[in-house]
């Protein structure tokens, strides 16, 4: 499943083809590390809570994220799905750093 045609779709759209993907891949980066709260999120990143947010639902939307709490409390942690799929992701990754 390491190289499954429809998650290498899913992951080129959700961080490469569509407006916010660098942003949401440093938060997948940020979570790679440790599980974080928004807030967290927001200020490793440098970014606004609501941008944070924003990508914060896209990444649920399309099972890269989990969460675990509610509220406040609420963590967020790279899902099942995004680890199966981290060597493809690792590879957008790559060839979104030799564009810049």
């Amino acid at each position: 499943m390491a190289n499954d045609p429809d998650a290498k779709r899913l992951l080129w759209f959700v961080f490469a083809g569509s407006r916010g993907g660098l942003n949401r891949l440093k938060i997948i980066s940020q979570l790679k590390q440790n599980p974080k709260n928004t807030n967290q999120l927001a200020n490793e990143i440098g970014l606004d809570y609501k941008a944070i947010q924003h990508h914060i639902k896209v990444l649920e939307k399309n099972n890269m994220i989990t969460k675990v709490g509610e509220k406040y409390g609420v963590m967020y942690f790279i899902s099942t799905y995004l680890e199966v799929n981290m060597e493809t992701l690792e590879e957008i990754e790559g060839k979104l750093d030799k564009s810049k």
